[in-house]
């Protein structure tokens, strides 16, 4: 490979390409010479491609899949457009000049049906189609210069909508051909081959922009100044002209200025950065360019975009300057949503090209392994990749390892200036770091695909639900291309700690461990239960013949050397007798497997045998006494450390103190009670304490308990596993105590327990339990995650998390398949320890080997809502609801988690709640970093107290819209009126989302409502509400007014029923010259709608007579 040209400093965006869509059209069969692509269109959700064969494929962008095919027999697809505000409508134009709209009705799961037809442009050839921003209406150009307008019946807008047959209209015939349409805010704009036209569709007024003519296809399209439509800024006209010239014009169609691209464009193009060839850089080539720019497009984050058959430009109208254009060969039609780019060749191919940051293309390439073309792409924009900044991204290390997978005999001139990049590159810069860190402190942000930091303001954004982080986009992306396919396993787990009962007769893994032959075949009970007593009784005297048989044998056992510690090595006394032995551990009670109470005072009989064997060495002491039989043997294990149950920062000395054997409390435990009282007492004196609180030790502090995950002795296979099974039940029937009752307590006995026994512990059991049993006990957690460390430490896995690669870490970790849950829950703290959050997110990959449990054990607050979010998003969208319910074991954690989401990225209260806790005006649309998992926990069905808990929590957080929705559940409509009164939002009493009165009594409450509201407003300073008058629309229609509402309310009940309720109301309301039009339109239509019901109905009377006769 040949040295690679370095790109100017000018050019820090490109345009990549990372996805193939051939196998999507081979799938389609649209890759043959007899079908192919004719046009396209792209929104949120769908791309639509429309065939020669009058076919219309909808494929959903979340991994191409293909949904719904639409079929013509009008002929082939020219033209298709899809519906900005509402994705179940697209409206489709034929050859023929048909034109349709289709509603898809893939929410309720019905057939797609079309909901109006137009042959007013028939035997013409349609060169533009455009959507109202508001309304279910469609704008239509044709060859002839012909403009007209199709409204789209549906149920969505009313009853009896779906019914109506909107007619066709015409709005104008301009001189020539129509080149492109565009519609904002109630204008629309019409470009043909002469001039440019702007229209107000509500006035019906019509004016030119500009003076100046031109000849020939020039596209125009209007130009958002701010993402908000609450801005107050009205969008901009931009206007391609001859030359390669753009007109800036007013919203009122007012030439502004001209902008000539002629001479900037004397550049070389940006390198096509593509998986199907090496990027090209020909720093020669530079000659100005006179060209004619066909349309116009709004792109991603204040860009414009247009295109000619062999290249695709891209502008910064408001700075005047070229952003990049690249050279794209066969090019016959764009369709852009946000970043994005898909287009059409002229042979049918498909290309998805996406805008994006140098440094952001880099590094989605090491994501992708596209170690070459990441190598390239370095070296030519040596520029971006230098600075501190790109470090965020683009790490040292990173690039070190990019060098050591290229081959050092074929690529020897790319290594040789890759090694250059790297000498110049610039260390992240800490003040930048501060800075960044301030940011995010305050406000969230997440990156686009062209690499541009969007920041989401707590004081103010539009909500949107595809602003989630780039991390969590990439994983989902890197899992659907690579396809893993992961099994979804359920597991019932008791939630009840102490039904030991439920415990042991619903998981076999966990009761009835000792593999006995209980048939349930009719027998005697006496029979049964003999049968059960000495099946028991076998099992225990086996095991406790193998522990006496190696305590006989301990001289043989090699001791460890306590000369550094100053301990004397005490010599164990012989065992029992077998016989006795025998006579001891015999259960005479059959109830030891029915009754958890006598398992549970069996096995502390046993424990005192397994802690003389295999406990931890007993240090030699003179002053500690005998135990006394009398005392059992739950009390010794839970008061052998009575200081331990403190918190570390109450008593930091006493977490060094040793703990003391069994041995040592049976020896304690001989003397008398009075003289355990005076060594109390004693303590009491010398420690400085009063009687009555706690005593620690008078001993030296001990070394912290480690964990044993090795047997001090090598056991036999049989025998360890019925060690195994004893302790592990052991810990699973908390012999301790009472977890509930006595917490402390409880989490240190645990602790120790787990400490000292770890290498008999069932590794999976015992992680169960830490989810069930000991969620508040983070003692417990923190031990079974160190020793689940140190018993993974010798893995492979670990040396390559140990590297810092995040996805060759992942890889190795899905090679292990199938996975050990507690193995794999160590190899993920580490990973979360290293990389934090980033790591976090793709967690979501490994469930159900790893539960949310699990997560929120590991896990800071705000990581586990990132990891909830990215582990629904992972399912279908039909099926988050289920599996959002099968997570919420037990139900409390709902309440959690949604307080947690309420509290983390979220708008602050004081943009949301007025000082007397009333809504603020239009804080609805704020956006909500977790507003999905918000919708799906509110959605969930619950009970009515948490229902209420939610709704409390929603409105003291200023979360409106789930507020709302829990006060219909609720049936607290009233409230939800109120609400939307202060919101000023008329969309919110309009379905399919809004909550719609449902009787004539809550549209007059409603209409008074909103009547108070304004005469408060009217009384008050413009802006007391937030600014509804200063920001508001100029007309007042999305305003909750006493008007409006009397409209909406006439379209449900006809307008005479509408004005006797305004009356009825006592609200004094003269209507507008427009709402009285409307009132009279509502006549007619009814009027209409009446007699085509009455027809229908003598016809039907008619033609069941004559069956009759």
């Amino acid at each position: 490979m040949a040295m690679l040209p370095v790109v100017p400093e000018s050019q820090g965006h490109v345009l990549a390409e990372f996805d193939c869509l051939d196998p999507l059209l081979s799938a389609l069969r649209l890759d043959s010479g007899r079908l192919k692509c004719t046009c396209l269109a792209v929104s949120r959700k769908w791309l639509a491609l429309g065939t020669s064969s009058g076919a219309l494929h909808l494929i959903q962008k979340e991994g191409w899949k293909q949904r719904l095919i639409l079929t013509h027999k009008e002929g082939s697809i020219t033209q298709v457009e899809c519906c900005p505000h509402d994705e179940d409508f697209i409206t489709v134009a034929t050859s023929q000049g048909l034109v349709v709209v289709w509603e898809l009705h893939l929410e309720r799961r019905g057939r797609p049906e079309r909901v109006s037809v137009s042959w007013e442009h028939r035997g013409l050839a349609i060169t533009s189609l455009c959507w109202d921003t508001s309304a279910l209406r469609v704008f239509v150009g044709d060859t002839a210069g012909k403009v007209s307008f199709l409204r789209a019946g549906s149920s969505k807008l009313g009853k009896g909508s779906a019914f109506v047959i909107f007619p066709v209209q015409t709005i104008t015939t301009v001189d020539s051909q129509v080149v492109q349409l565009g519609y904002q805010d109630g204008r629309l704009l019409v470009s043909s081959l002469s001039r440019c036209y702007l229209c107000d569709t509500e006035r019906e007024k019509f004016w030119r922009v500009g003076n100046k003519e031109r000849d020939g296809e020039y596209g125009a399209c209007f130009f958002p100044q701010s993402r908000s439509p609450a801005a107050g800024q009205p969008p901009l006209l931009y206007c391609a002209r001859p030359g390669s010239r753009i007109w800036e014009a007013s919203f009122d169609g007012e030439v502004l200025s001209t902008h000539q691209f002629k001479q900037l464009l004397a550049c070389p193009p940006t390198p096509l950065i593509s998986y199907r060839s090496e990027p090209h850089y020909n720093p020669a080539q530079k000659s100005s360019q006179s060209l004619v720019f066909p349309k116009l497009l709004y792109l991603g984050d204040q860009h414009l975009l247009t295109w000619r058959d062999s290249a695709v430009y891209i502008f910064t109208p408001q700075s005047g300057q070229v952003l990049l254009w690249t050279e794209i060969k066969d090019l016959v039609d764009v369709a852009v949503y946000r970043s994005e780019l898909f287009c059409l060749h002229g042979d049918g191919r498909l290309c998805h090209l996406s805008l994006m940051l140098v440094e952001r293309c880099v590094e989605r390439l090491l994501r992708r392994e596209s170690w070459l073309l990441a190598a390239a792409v370095c070296c030519m924009f040596q520029h971006a990749i230098a600075p501190s900044r790109a470090r965020k991204s683009i790490s040292i290390d990173r690039l070190d390892h990019l060098k050591s997978q290229l081959s050092s005999t074929a690529q020897p001139e790319l290594i040789g200036q890759l090694e250059e990049v790297i000498l110049k590159l610039e260390p992240l810069d800490s003040a930048s770091s501060s800075r960044r860190s301030s940011i995010s402190s305050h406000e969230s942000f997440n990156v686009l695909d062209c690499g541009i930091y969007r920041v989401i303001s707590r004081r103010g954004s539009q909500s949107d639900e595809d602003t989630s982080s780039l991390v969590s986009q990439s994983m989902l992306e890197e899992e659907r291309l690579k396809e893993f396919n992961f099994v979804q396993e359920e597991e019932q787990l008791d939630q009840d700690p102490q039904a030991n009962e439920r415990v042991e007769g619903e998981r076999s893994e966990v009761g009835l461990q000792f593999h006995l032959p209980l048939s349930f075949r009719p027998k005697p009970p006496r029979i049964a239960l003999q049968a059960v007593r000495d099946s028991v009784s076998s099992f225990v005297k086996k095991t406790t013949e193998k522990i006496n048989t190696l305590q006989m044998n301990s001289d043989l056992w090699p001791r460890p050397d306590h000369r550094e510690g100053g301990l004397v090595e005490v010599p164990v006394n012989a065992a029992p007798s077998l016989q006795h032995m025998e006579n001891d551990s015999q259960i005479q009670d059959p109830l030891v497997l029915l009754d958890p109470t006598c398992l549970g005072e069996a096995l502390l009989e046993w424990l005192p045998v397994l802690e003389r064997v295999l406990g931890p060495e007993p240090p030699m002491s003179t002053d500690v006494a005998l135990p006394s039989p009398q005392r059992p043997t739950e009390e010794r294990w839970e008061t052998d450390n009575p200081n331990v149950c403190l918190e570390t920062s109450e008593a930091p000395s006493l977490k060094e103190q040793p703990e003391p054997t069994f041995e040592d409390e049976q020896r304690k435990e001989v003397s008398p009670e009075p003289n355990v009282e005076e060594d109390q007492d004693d303590c009491h004196v010398q420690s400085g304490l009063p009687e009555g609180e706690p005593v620690a030790f008078s001993r030296s502090p001990p070394p912290p308990e480690p964990v044993q995950i090795h047997s001090p002795v090598p056991l036999p296979a049989e025998l360890q596993a019925d060690l195994s099974q004893l302790a592990t039940l052991y810990l699973e029937l908390a012999c301790f105590g009472n977890p509930v009752i006595l917490k402390g307590e409880s989490a240190v006995g645990v602790t120790t327990f787990l400490c000292r026994y770890f290498f008999l512990l069932d590794q999976e059991r015992v992680r169960r339990m830490c989810s069930l049993c000991h969620q508040d006990c983070p003692e417990v957690q923190s031990a079974f995650v160190k020793a689940m460390l140190d018993v993974t430490q010798a893995s492979k896995v670990v040396e390559v998390i140990q590297r810092g690669d995040l996805l060759k870490s992942l890889r190795s970790l899905r090679e292990l398949q199938p996975w050990n849950p507690p193995q794999l829950i160590a190899h993920l703290h580490r990973l979360y320890e290293k990389h934090g959050e980033l790591a976090l997110r793709s967690f979501a990959q490994f469930y159900p080997a790893v539960l949310p449990s699990d997560i929120m054990a590991m896990a800071q607050r705000s990581h586990f809502l990132a990891y909830l979010d990215n582990l629904l998003q992972s399912q279908a969208e039909e099926q988050r609801l289920s599996f959002l319910g099968s997570l919420l074991q037990p139900e409390s954690l709902r309440q959690d988690w949604l307080e947690l989401a309420l509290t983390h990225d979220s708008p602050l209260q004081s943009d949301t709640l007025t000082p007397d806790g009333q809504p603020r005006w239009h804080s609805h649309f704020f956006s909500w970093g977790y507003g999905r998992l918000l919708s799906l926990l509110i959605g969930r069905p619950a009970d009515l107290s948490s229902k209420q808990k939610m709704a409390e929590s929603c409105r003291s957080h200023g979360y409106w819209t789930g507020y709302l929705s829990l006060c219909c559940e609720l049936q607290r409509r009233p409230e939800a009126f109120s609400t939307i009164c202060y919101l000023d939002d008329i969309s919110l009493v309009e379905e399919p989302n809004g909550v719609v009165p449902q009787t004539l009594e809550e549209w007059k409450l409603l209409i008074q409502l909103s009547q108070q509201l304004s005469s408060v407003a009217q009384g008050a300073a413009p802006a007391s509400n937030g600014g509804c008058l200063a920001n508001g629309s100029a007309d007042g229609c999305s305003q909750v007014s006493p008007e409006n509402l009397t409209l909406r309310l006439a379209r449900v009940v006809g307008p005479d029923r509408a004005l006797a309720a305004l009356q009825d109301c006592g609200v004094k309301l003269e209507l507008r010259p427009h709402s009285t039009l409307v009132c009279e339109l509502l006549r007619v239509a009814e009027k209409r709608q009446r007699a085509l019901i009455q027809t229908m109905l003598e016809r039907c009377d008619r033609f069941l007579w004559s069956q009759h006769a």
